[in-house]
C-alpha cells in the first residue's frame, strides 16, 4: 500500500469556520487530529485557510519535542469515528448539507476508515458512506476544489478492497475474498493477478462456474504463467464441472501450449482410453509425433496406450481359472504378450530422445520383467536407481 503524506489527507479544501458550521469545522479539525498521529509525514498548508498558521506552528513545535508514541489503531479510528459524527450532523443541517467541504470531509472520513478498520463488516459500511460522499461531490463540486479529495478517497476505497480480500483469503473466507477480488476486477479490468486471485478463491469455496470463467478470464486478458492457471482448469472442468467437453477443451488448448509437459497430452489419451477409444487416443500421439518427432513424451504415452491393454489383460487372465479355463488363461497371455511388444519400442524411442527419462526406464523395466529378460532387466534397474538418486 502507498505511503500516505498529510499532504494528500489536507489536499483538495477551502474551509472557511463561521457559527453555522461548527460540525463541519469539527470534523476537519478531527482528520487533522488523525493526520497528526502518522509518523515521518510531509505537510502541505495550501488551502487550509484560517488554520495554516496553527498547524505550522504545531508542525515547528513537534521538531523541538520528544517524539509522541504513534497512536494505537483503536485510538486512529476513535478520531476518525468522531469526525464522522460530525459530518453526520452536518450533512442534516439545512445550512450546511449541501456544502462542499461537509462532504469532503465526509469522504475522506469515511474511506479511512474503510481502509484501516479490520472488522469487514465496519469497512464495507464506511465503504458505502465514502462512496456516497464522493458521487454527491461529483454533483456539487462545480468548482472542482475537491478533485484531490475524491482521488485520494477513491484511493483508500480501493486498497482497502484489496486488503479485504487477502486478509479474507488468509482466514480462508474465500467467499469474501472472491467477492473483494471481483471487486477490484470491476475498478480495473485489465489487472491479470486479481482474475487468477478471484479463479483461486471461487475454486476453493466450490464456486467452480466462477472460478472457470475468472481462470478463463485471466488467460483472455494476457496473465503471464498460464501453466498453473490450465492445471486448475483441468481440475475445475473434470471435478467440478464434470463437463467433458470444456474439459478436452482445455487439455486440447494446454497441450497446444506446453508440448513438452506430458500432464496435459496424458490427460488427453487416459480421457479417450477411458472411453473405450484407444484408437481416438493412438490417433492423437501419431499425429502429434509426426509434427514433432523427437519429442520423447508423445513417444512415451503412445507405449503407454499399449502397456495399459496389457494390464488391463493381465487382471482378466488373473481371473481365470489356470485349470479349468486352460486355453482362454493361455489365450490372455499371448493377447498380453502382444501388447507389451508393441509398447516396447515406444519406450525404448522415449528413452533414446531422452537418456535421463525415469518413467521410461521403469516401463521398460516392467516390459523386461514379464519378458523374463533378466539381463535388460538388471540394467534398466540399475539405470532407474542412479536417475532417482540423481533427483
Amino acid at each position: 500500500m502507498k505511503k500516505i503524506l498529510l499532504s494528500m489527507l489536507f489536499a483538495g479544501t477551502a474551509m472557511l469556520a463561521n457559527a453555522q458550521q461548527s460540525e463541519v469545522d469539527a470534523a476537519k479539525a478531527k482528520w487533522i487530529e488523525y493526520a497528526n498521529t502518522q509518523g515521518s509525514v510531509e505537510v502541505d498548508l495550501k488551502g487550509l485557510g484560517s488554520l495554516a498558521s496553527k498547524i505550522k506552528v504545531s508542525g515547528e513545535k513537534k521538531k523541538e519535542e520528544a517524539p509522541k508514541a504513534k497512536a494505537t489503531k483503536a485510538e486512529e479510528l476513535a478520531i476518525l469515528n468522531a469526525g464522522l459524527a460530525h459530518t453526520d450532523l452536518a450533512i442534516e443541517h439545512i445550512k450546511t448539507k449541501d456544502k462542499v467541504d461537509v462532504w469532503g470531509w465526509r469522504a475522506l472520513i469515511a474511506s479511512r476508515i474503510c481502509l484501516i478498520d479490520t472488522v469487514v463488516t465496519n469497512s464495507v459500511a464506511k465503504e458505502k458512506i465514502a462512496l456516497e460522499a464522493i458521487e454527491k461531490l461529483k454533483v456539487l463540486d462545480t468548482k472542482k476544489t475537491q478533485t484531490q479529495s475524491i482521488i485520494d478517497a477513491q484511493s483508500y476505497i480501493d486498497n482497502a478492497i484489496a486488503n479485504r480480500g487477502m486478509t479474507a483469503f488468509q482466514k480462508k473466507d474465500y467467499v469474501t475474498a472472491y467477492e473483494a477480488f471481483n471487486q477490484m476486477i470491476l475498478k480495473n479490468p485489465k489487472d491479470t493477478a486479481t482474475y487468477f486471485n478471484a479463479g483461486l478463491s471461487a475454486m476453493l469455496a466450490k464456486k467452480y462456474p466462477e472460478a472457470y470463467l475468472s481462470y478463463k478470464k485471466a488467460l483472455e486478458v494476457g496473465y503471464k504463467d498460464t501453466y498453473p492457471v490450465y492445471t486448475q482448469l483441468v481440475a475445475i472442468t473434470a471435478n467440478g464441472l464434470k463437463d467433458s467437453v470444456k474439459y478436452l477443451d482445455i487439455l486440447n488448448e494446454a497441450a497446444g501450449k506446453y508440448p513438452d509437459s506430458s500432464f496435459f497430452v496424458s490427460r488427453i489419451t487416459d480421457y479417450y482410453m477411458k472411453k473405450g477409444d484407444i484408437v481416438k487416443s493412438q490417433e492423437m500421439l501419431n499425429k502429434l509425433i509426426s509434427q514433432d518427432a523427437k519429442n520423447p513424451i508423445y513417444h512415451y504415452l503412445l507405449g503407454d496406450t499399449y502397456f495399459k491393454q496389457a494390464l488391463v489383460a493381465q487382471d482378466k487372465r488373473t481371473a481365470l481359472d489356470q485349470k479349468k479355463q486352460k486355453k482362454a488363461y493361455d489365450d490372455m497371455y499371448i493377447t498380453m504378450m502382444g501388447f507389451i511388444d508393441q509398447a516396447l519400442p515406444h519406450y525404448k524411442t522415449a528413452l533414446q530422445l531422452d537418456p535421463k527419462y525415469a518413467d521410461a526406464v521403469d516401463k521398460l523395466k516392467s516390459i523386461y520383467g514379464f519378458k523374463s529378460d533378466n539381463p535388460n532387466y538388471e540394467v534398466m534397474s540399475k539405470l532407474l536407481i542412479t536417475l532417482e538418486g540423481k533427483k
